[in-house]
């Protein structure tokens, strides 16, 4: 097979759809790679990385989509690049249909095979989403504890405080793999952390294993209770494959303190709080009733060379797979592969996406 690397065109998406290393384990098992000129270098593996490696280098972003049985990407296709789409060719990257009716639509209009990262499911589990989870939940904390910075626009809270001073204090909305990572950088840090969760053996785990952190069942009361004294909320809430739930209402926000900031790391599904909307790497916040708000889509790509490595780490066994096997045989292999798929050839396959849109889902077919 022929797979396609093509250079991210999303704004300030920096992050590889796969390593020359990993290219070079492709080209030893007899495939063709194909990688657009730079679509690395965001991330720190040049051009000649992957020329090395054995790679074709191609100028044309279109000729990656026209020569490719496989593209490999990162994230969802952009406008530019839906007539690139057609059917035959096989699209493997994170694509979030649930959260964008239209996307689902013109995927469906191009005939492409949609396969999705985060839709495959192993074991209850999302293993080629943690990765990405685990930089965001990490993430999160960090620039939360930048737009606490009074001259970004917060309250000039230090979240770590000083001696004979509180620290401030952090809630984790969801104790997922995100929320998990949230809490681990916030106690590293030294402030006052406490997860909501609603999973009871998830909050037993919390408890040993975050010692200073606290878990609190998750419910509106509850999360009502500790707004007013919040300095960074986190929304780290998650449904596989489906729209995020919208957990926070504009009038809740009202209760935080002016300059208190909000990290919506759910808001590639969506978001989970009503004020929440898409932003960017070069313009990442927003204000709405005194809050500042982070709502970067693809907030790894601040992180490239780390999230690209740890990306391709778990996405290429499936990759070699699809190559080997073709997606029919890759999913008689690993029956979980056949979770990712979300559309095939002109219809949709993934029932949580059909619910988010009130759209039929039929089983993927082979």
């Amino acid at each position: 097979m022929t797979i396609g690397i093509p250079r991210e065109v999303k704004r300030k998406e920096y992050r590889v759809g796969l390593l020359p290393s990993a290219a070079y384990q492709l080209i030893q098992r007899g495939h063709r790679v194909v990688v657009e000129r730079g679509a690395g270098a965001g991330a720190g593996f040049p051009d000649a990385d992957y020329e090395q490696a054995g790679a074709a280098l191609i100028d044309d972003h279109a000729a990656i989509f026209a020569q490719a049985d496989v593209v490999v990407k990162v994230k969802e296709p952009q406008p530019e690049e839906i007539p690139l789409l057609r059917p035959g060719l096989i699209l493997f990257t994170y694509l979030h249909l649930a959260a964008d009716r239209s996307l689902t639509q013109a995927l469906l209009q191009s005939g492409v095979t949609g396969v999705a990262y985060e839709t495959i499911e192993v074991n209850r589990r999302l293993p080629l989403l943690e990765p990405m989870s685990e930089i965001a939940g990490r993430m999160s904390v960090l620039v939360g504890a930048y737009f606490l910075a009074r001259h970004c626009g917060g309250s000039g809270t230090l979240l770590g405080g000083v001696p004979g001073v509180l620290p401030g204090r952090v809630v984790v909305i969801g104790g997922g793999t995100s929320g998990v990572n949230a809490a681990r950088m916030g106690t590293g840090l030294g402030a006052d952390v406490t997860i909501l969760e609603v999973d009871l053996e998830r909050m037993r785990f919390l408890d040993i294993t975050l010692h200073t952190a606290h878990t609190l069942y998750s419910s509106e009361a509850h999360l009502m209770d500790l707004l007013p004294q919040v300095d960074l909320l986190v929304g780290a809430v998650l449904v596989p494959g489906a729209r995020a739930p919208r957990l926070i209402r504009r009038e809740m926000l009202r209760r935080m303190r002016p300059g208190s900031v909000f990290v919506d790391i759910a808001i590639d599904q969506g978001g989970c709080a009503e004020t929440s909307r898409p932003t960017t790497h070069d313009d990442p916040v927003f204000e709405a009733e005194g809050v500042q708000h982070y709502c970067v889509a693809n907030m790894p790509a601040a992180f490239a060379r780390t999230a690209t490595q740890a990306l391709t780490n778990v996405t290429y066994p499936y990759i070699e797979a699809i190559a080997d096997h073709g997606l029919a045989g890759a999913c008689e292999r690993n029956p979980a592969l056949r979770s990712g798929i979300n559309v095939q050839n002109g219809r949709l396959t993934c029932p949580a996406v059909g619910a988010a849109h009130g759209l039929t889902a039929e089983a993927p077919a082979f």
